[in-house]
């Protein structure tokens, strides 16, 4: 790729990163440019490569079905933190003190303690006792214990722990619940606890996909039609983003066998499968369109599309798909699961644009111009000179009024970030599902009606062989410490045992998260481990912190790289990484405006838990992050081309917001289209994904690529583009370019930016 651009240039020596070329050359007729070894390579044999093409996808239709099925709804802890040891010990040693199934019993008018009604609650404890699959039931009838009995005396509970992994329970669950939810003689039973969540938050997740997918797909073909005028040229975006959809799900597929996939990354599969295909095309697809327009033959245009526009796609796709997999370095399954769906629709995404369109677009050839239904509304053929005339004009004003639009975007976007100052994070529970789910019903019922917060209580596992007097002198220690309320226990098993604490407050907030600690810093005489859903948080929150700057550093660094490799210089991608950063403000402060104050809740149709779930952050921050380099990439690749062409920095980035301003825009409100559908789920952290995502993807395109990118470029003039004389030399070597060939020339182009009175329209 180093050496596309480098015949005829020469190096200048004032370290000033003046271009190495300033003539563009010219077609070569009507055979356009001479087809280079790529492009021999996916346009030699086209209609064989779009049949090849048609049967994998058909392949990946079959090896992805049944995706969703296999996927797990968790994934939030880290499995090597002291909780999640402390869980699986409690759950194979003692199942009755992890108890995932709720039975909700409610006995009307009557009082629980109604001996018809406690007859037949206790018929259905000693039922549930005899399922397979079924361990540790209890029930209020069995122990009477008054945290298991609502506070009106009218609902009481039956606890059970079903046995295996999600998808075990999840079976176990669906063979069940049917035979005990409902009316059952004095009583009516609804099924709840964290199994019935999850099976109900996968039912939910899919048919909202579904849902999502019915609505993205017919509105982003109307505004693909809108975009290129031609309905078939719209039809080839959608199509490169369905093939990389269908791979990505049998990619996701193949994994389930080897480690575990949160079914939330079906979601990000349709967005940016749909979002970055569309993307690329576009690119790729209005290249080749102004190729034919010049007086290229297809093949030409192909060639020169793939040396230029193509270089610009295999390079954004790098780009975001380092941003997606530094969510690798977290241990959380949720979050690895994004990076697998997210590396791998970028990448075929990426393939599909660069392989099969190439293929589609020769064997379309002009005809890509067929269908222009844009001919029903106007008179005649547009100028080309009229292209993008009002963003010409708009850059113009930008860079002569630089200093205001700078400080006024920047302070408007720090601004829009400051409710995340406020937030709080907490755990995904069952208030992610809409207020008439089942299994919500069941849990707020809990959390209104019975007292303190039966499921809510830390668990401590005491390993080791201990006398009843260390056990009881260890109870007094633990009882002692201010934020407890009430400690139940210790139910001994052999070598084991375990205490429950019963926290002061509610289940995690900031005094039960401190208790963590406190009971973690507790001497004992044998080996201590706390669970409970304060600690996993606490863990939760630990790991990601921990692993937190390693992510962003991964992020920094491969992008400060990438993007020196575009540009040669050392300014612009600084730039690149804090402008990027900058666009995310908007989202982050929505997200803690919106989702955890509640405002908005009504209308959005959801329930505040008041905390944001700890994970979310960072997975949008690598999602959003990864799409605005990606717009950033597109526009920059053409400035470059232009400063490379001409030497004139601010007629450089006027030309390439011109050319690329109104197709980033199109791009980002397709995608934003795509995100919000995604973002109609009735689950609250899907809900709050793809809307969160829409608007750092319009703010990016439409504020900062659009204001503050120029804004801050003619600011800083032509010292953008400056290098050291080792990095200038590296550059000419490594670096990657989206250019077409150039003629050699004697000198290079007067610099027209050393005047700072005014800016060229």
């Amino acid at each position: 790729m180093a050496e596309v651009n480098r015949r005829g240039g020469r190096e200048t020596g004032d370290g000033g990163g003046a271009p190495e070329q300033v003539k563009r050359a010219g077609h070569t007729g009507e055979g356009g440019a001479v087809p280079g070894g790529w492009t021999r390579f996916v346009t030699a044999r086209p209609r064989l490569s779009l049949l090849v093409a048609l049967l994998l996808t058909a392949l990946a239709v079959v090896a992805g079905s049944g995706v969703a099925d296999r996927l797990g709804s968790g994934g939030w802890q880290d499995p090597a933190a002291q909780s999640t040891y402390a869980t699986d010990a409690l759950e194979r040693e003692f199942p009755a003190s992890q108890p995932n199934l709720l039975l909700l019993v409610d006995s009307g008018h009557r009082s629980a303690d109604d001996p018809a009604v406690a007859a037949e609650a206790r018929r259905l404890t000693a039922r549930l006792a005899s399922e397979r699959g079924v361990t540790g039931v209890g029930s209020y009838w069995q122990s009477g214990a008054p945290a298991l009995r609502a506070e009106d005396g009218r609902e009481a509970l039956i606890a059970a722990h079903i046995t295996g992994d999600e998808k075990a329970a999840s079976d176990t669950l669906d063979r069940i619940a049917p035979h005990y939810r409902g009316a059952h003689g004095p009583v009516t039973v609804k099924v709840g606890g964290p199994v019935a969540v999850r099976s109900e938050m996968q039912t939910i997740i899919q048919e909202d996909l579904t849902r999502a997918e019915t609505i993205a797909l017919p509105v982003t073909l109307v505004l693909l039609v809108m975009v290129f005028g031609s309905a078939v040229a719209a039809m080839l975006p959608l199509g490169i983003g369905i093939v990389a959809i269908l791979g990505t799900n049998a990619v996701l597929r193949g994994l389930t066998e080897v480690t575990d996939v949160s079914v939330f990354a079906l979601n990000l599969t349709t967005a940016l499968g749909l979002g970055l295909a569309i993307d690329y095309a576009l690119f790729i697809v209005r290249r080749f369109r102004e190729e034919l327009s010049a007086g290229a033959d297809p093949s030409g245009a192909v060639a020169t599309t793939l040396r230029t526009a193509g270089r610009t796609v295999l390079f954004s796709a790098l780009t975001v798909a380092v941003s997606l997999a530094a969510m690798l370095v977290f241990p959380q399954y949720f979050l690895r699961s994004f990076a697998y769906a997210g590396i791998a629709v970028v990448l075929l995404a990426a393939a599909a644009a660069l392989i099969l369109l190439p293929a589609a677009l020769v064997v379309l050839g002009h005809r890509v111009n067929a269908l222009d239904l844009r001919r029903l509304f106007r008179r005649g053929t547009p100028r080309p000179t009229a292209q993008g005339r009002g963003w010409s004009r708009m850059a113009t004003l930008v860079m002569r009024r630089a200093p205001l639009f700078a400080v006024a975007t920047t302070v408007g976007l720090v601004v829009l970030g400051l409710p995340f100052t406020g937030v709080k994070f907490g755990t995904a529970d069952d208030r992610q599902l809409p207020s008439g789910a089942e299994s919500h019903v069941v849990q707020q019922h809990i959390r209104d009606g019975f007292p303190g917060s039966p499921g809510g209580g830390l668990e401590v596992l005491a390993e080791g062989r201990a006398t009843p007097a260390q056990y009881d002198a260890y109870k007094d220690r633990i009882t002692a410490l201010p934020g407890v309320l009430r400690v139940d226990g210790p139910l001994v098993k052999g070598e084991n045992a375990y205490f429950t604490v019963q926290p002061r407050g509610e289940a995690v907030d900031a005094g039960a998260q401190r208790l963590v600690g406190e009971l973690r810093a507790t001497s004992a005489p044998f080996g201590t481990s706390v669970t409970g859903t304060a600690a996993i948080l606490v863990d939760s929150k630990h790991a990601i912190a921990e692993r937190l700057p390693w992510a962003a550093g991964i992020i920094a660094v491969v992008t400060l790289l990438l993007v020196f490799l575009l540009t040669g210089s050392v300014l612009i991608p600084v730039q690149a990484v804090l402008l990027n950063a900058l666009s995310l403000t908007a989202m982050f402060g929505a997200v803690v405006w919106v989702f955890q104050d509640g405002h908005l809740s009504g209308l959005l149709g959801f329930t505040s838990p008041g905390s944001i779930e700890t994970t979310l952050p960072v997975l949008m921050f690598c999602v959003a992050f990864g799409l605005s380099m990606d717009y950033g990439v597109f526009l920059l690749s053409r400035i470059k081309e232009e400063y490379d062409r001409t030497g004139d920095h601010r007629e450089a980035v006027r030309f390439g917001l011109q050319r690329t301003g109104g197709l980033i825009t199109a791009a980002a409100v397709i995608l934003a289209v795509v995100m919000v559908a995604i973002g109609t789920s009735r689950v609250t952290n899907t809900k709050m994904l793809g809307l969160g995502i829409a608007l750092a993807v319009l703010m990016d395109a439409m504020v900062v690529r659009s204001l503050l990118v120029p804004a801050v470029m003619r600011l800083t003039g032509r010292a953008t583009w400056w290098a050291p004389a080792p990095l200038r030399r590296f550059h000419r070597r490594f670096g990657l370019r989206e250019e077409e060939p150039v003629a050699p020339v004697a000198e290079k182009a007067p610099d027209r930016d050393r005047d700072t009175a005014g800016v060229h329209g």
